[in-house]
């Protein structure tokens, strides 16, 4: 557990002011030259499996589908992507993450995960037919067996690899759902590219085409129904690796089955809808109302919930650095606030240009991070690189505070909570009484020029004869 000061040191004492050639970038802002060459390595060799990856399962899905199948496939298959991308990066606009990692997600769910699947899962269905000379109970074991174990290990390894690489990027559920979301929706992708076209290459040969077609029937299902689905399964391995990333480092055995559990359950759900077709004639109907639907509410629900309760931990914990001079008193309740966020945002550009308005939301990002670190640290369950960490996000904040400041003051003085104040002169109520209240109080005359008053809201001094 690493201990930390009641407040911060105030920036104007001691020690307290950044240096003047302090940190610049956090870890996912350095270029690559920045990197050590351990890291240069890492990231090299990465980016070389996932291109790899990338071609093999192109000449793959190429290979079944045909070049065009392959590219209507590829046209009906990128329709919802752009939705499913934005609903998670707005989960995550309380503390965004970085684009690198959302990057890596997809594309190691669209190449990697992909191929992981198609191959694993040809050579496990195969292998049954042979070994029990019966093809169809083959496909059917495959599909509610095999797929499951096979597709949902493979894209829980993204978020594995996230969790261990970046963990100051995974600090809780919201960053599970998002990068385990955003894994299952390029595997989505690819395999829909690969079930749309082979459905176009059946509705050649048949001579199949409009609403009667395959390829009508797939899209239906796969893109209008269930776009969801894959991310759906997914989530739920992200939410055991969320859980994990909030609890301490020395429950080790808790950090090591919440996020196997979560996978247990996502092969389940998988399995549950991979297998709903042989359930009869209406199976697959009965397993979307009963199970799919409900499952996505909670779950949204959960989520929503989840990223108010982060705004709530943003405004209770950030105080302690606004008494330390580091905020303005103002602040914690502006970068508690999404709508107030937003409008700081815009401020900033319309008065300072888009460089500002990104300063601003790393401002604000790395605002968020410092509440949740005190938060964790709070709790016990900080890092020894507290006191660094805590540092480092305190000087991003003191390097943008004199363009960060005057749009979130402005945003301040437009969310602000209006808060009504009695008028100290006596009333007449609704009822003819006279006293105090907040009935209408006509205009009198000053006792110095005869004017009224123009507002008769604004407290006035209490007329003296004696006083000169």
């Amino acid at each position: 557990m690493a201990t930390f000061p009641a407040y911060p040191t105030h920036p104007g004492a001691p020690g307290g002011a950044p240096p003047a050639g302090g940190p610049r970038h956090r870890h996912w802002w350095r270029r690559w030259g920045c990197l050590p060459a351990r890291g240069r390595v890492r990231y090299g060799a990465l980016t070389i499996l996932l291109a790899l990856s990338g071609l093999v399962i192109l000449a793959l899905v190429r290979q079944q589908t045909g070049t065009e199948g392959f590219l209507v496939g590829l046209g009906l298959a990128v329709l919802p992507v752009p939705l499913l991308l934005a609903a998670f990066r707005w989960l995550d606009r309380v503390e965004p993450g970085p684009w690198r990692n959302l990057l890596f997600a997809f594309a190691w769910g669209a190449c990697a995960a992909a191929l992981i699947a198609i191959v694993a899962n040809s050579f496990a269905t195969r292998w049954i037919a042979t070994a029990t000379a019966d093809p169809s109970s083959a496909d059917t074991l495959g599909a509610t067996v095999i797929a499951p174990i096979v597709e949902e290990s493979a894209k829980a390894t993204a978020v594995l690899l996230v969790f261990l690489f970046r963990r100051r990027d995974f600090t809780g559920i919201v960053d599970g759902v998002v990068v385990a979301g955003v894994t299952a929706t390029g595997f989505a992708f690819t395999e829909n590219i690969l079930y749309l076209g082979t459905a176009f290459g059946t509705d050649q040969l048949s001579g199949e085409r409009g609403l009667a077609s395959v390829t009508a029937a797939t899209f239906f299902v796969r893109v209008v129904m269930a776009p969801f689905a894959h991310p759906l399964f997914t989530v739920f391995t992200g939410i055991g690796f969320g859980i994990a990333a909030l609890s301490a480092e020395r429950r080790r055995l808790r950090r090591v089955l919440l996020p196997s559990a979560g996978l247990l359950l996502a092969m389940g759900m998988h399995a549950m809808w991979n297998g709903s077709s042989s359930f009869g004639e209406y199976g697959f109907f009965a397993v979307y109302g009963a199970f799919m639907v409900p499952a996505f509410g909670l779950l949204t629900f959960l989520v929503i919930w989840t990223r108010q309760r982060e705004l709530r931990t943003v405004r209770a914990e950030l105080p302690a650095y606004a008494v330390a001079g580091w905020l303005t008193p103002p602040e914690p309740y502006v970068l508690g606030s999404m709508r107030a966020r937003r409008l700081a945002r815009q401020y900033a550009a319309h008065h300072f240009g888009r460089a500002a308005a990104r300063s601003v939301a790393r401002y604000e990002a790395c605002a968020t991070s410092l509440a949740f670190l005190r938060h964790r640290g709070r709790g016990g369950r900080a890092g020894a690189d507290f006191v660094v960490r805590e540092r480092e996000l305190l000087h991003e904040l003191w390097r943008r505070r004199e363009v960060a400041r005057p749009s979130l003051a402005h945003a301040a003085r437009v969310t602000a909570p209006a808060v009504p104040v009695p008028p100290p002169w006596p009333a007449y109520g609704p009822d003819g009484s006279y006293g105090y209240g907040y009935g209408y109080v006509p205009a009198q005359p000053s006792p110095r020029d005869g004017r009224p008053y123009p507002d008769p809201t604004v407290p006035r001094p209490a007329y003296d004869p004696y006083r000169p």
